[in-house]
C-alpha cells in the first residue's frame, strides 16, 4: 500500500513518541536548552553540567566538552581567529565578537523589564537587575560600605589599601580598575570603538557617545526642579541651577 506523502510525518512523530524510540521532552534548568530525544543523549547533556574530564595542560583548568577546552587554549596560544569587520580587533571566542559588533551596530537585544533600559549581552542585563533588587551581599573589610558585585568590592578595595595593579606599558602610568585602564589605553592608540549610527562620530567612551547622541534625538532628560527648563547633559544642568541657588563656586585669588 502506498500512504500519501502528507501522512509520513503523523507515522513519524508516533514512532518518536513509542517505547520503541524511548523520545522524551526534557529541559535542562542549567543551561535552558529544550530537547525532544532519547533517554540516553538527555543523560549525556547533563554529564556535561556535572563533570569536566577536558584538562587544559597549560593551567591545570577542567572542561566539561573538548569544544570548550580548545576555545580555552587560545588563552595560552595567543590565537584570535574572530575578527571584526569593522574594526582591527579580533577574539579568541565567537560569542565575544558577537557582543564586539554591538557596539558598531548599536544592537542592543536584552531589556530590563523593570525600567526599560537596554544592553548588548545577557551578563550585562543581569549585573543591572540587580539595582532593582537592591541586594548588595559583598562588604569591604575596611569599611560598611557594601556591593552587588564582587569585581566592584575589589576596586573599591584599592582605594583603601593605594594598590593599582594595572599599569600602561607605553607611559607607566599605573590604574586601580581594569575600566580605568581600558580607557587611558585608547590615549595611545586612538581607539573610538562608540560609532554614532547617524553621522561619522566615533567616541572613546560610550557615556560620550549617549550624550552626543542627544543631539540628533533631540532628547533632553535633564529637568529643572524650578523652572521646568530641560537640558540634555547632568553637568549643564548643574551649571543652570546656580541662577536660582545664588551659588557662586569659583572665586578670584586675587579679590575673592
Amino acid at each position: 500500500m502506498i500512504v500519501p506523502e502528507e501522512c509520513w510525518e503523523n507515522i513519524w512523530i508516533k514512532r518518536l513518541h513509542s517505547k520503541e524510540h524511548n523520545m522524551k521532552e526534557f529541559h535542562c534548568e542549567q543551561c535552558g536548552k529544550d530537547f525532544f530525544t532519547t533517554a540516553q543523549i538527555i543523560k549525556a547533556h547533563i554529564k556535561t553540567h556535572n563533570e569536566k574530564s577536558f584538562h587544559c595542560s597549560e593551567c591545570d583548568k577542567y572542561f566539561s566538552t573538548k569544544a570548550n577546552l580548545d576555545a580555552h587554549k587560545r588563552i595560552h596560544t595567543g590565537e584570535r581567529p574572530y575578527k571584526c569587520p569593522h574594526c582591527e580587533k579580533s577574539f579568541s571566542y565567537g560569542s565575544h565578537l558577537k557582543t564586539h559588533v554591538r557596539l558598531h551596530t548599536n544592537e542592543r537585544p536584552y531589556q530590563c523589564s523593570e525600567c526599560g533600559k537596554t544592553f548588548t549581552d545577557s551578563r550585562c542585563l543581569k549585573s543591572h537587575q540587580k539595582i532593582h533588587s537592591d541586594e548588595k551581599p559583598f562588604q569591604c573589610k575596611h569599611c560598611d560600605k557594601r556591593f552587588r558585585h564582587i569585581s566592584h568590592l575589589n576596586c573599591h578595595e584599592r582605594t583603601h589599601t593605594g594598590e593599582k595593579p594595572y599599569l600602561c606599558s607605553d607611559c607607566g602610568k599605573s590604574f586601580a580598575s581594569p575600566t580605568q585602564f581600558g580607557l587611558h589605553k585608547r590615549v595611545h592608540t586612538g581607539e573610538k570603538p562608540y560609532h554614532c549610527s547617524v553621522c561619522v562620530k566615533s567616541f572613546k567612551q560610550k557615556t560620550n557617545l549617549v550624550k552626543h547622541q542627544r543631539i540628533h534625538s533631540r532628547e533632553r532628560p535633564f529637568k529643572c526642579s524650578q523652572c521646568d527648563k530641560t537640558f540634555a547633559r547632568s553637568d549643564v544642568l548643574k551649571i543652570h541651577q546656580r541662577i536660582h541657588t545664588g551659588e557662586k563656586p569659583y572665586s578670584c585669588t586675587i579679590c575673592s
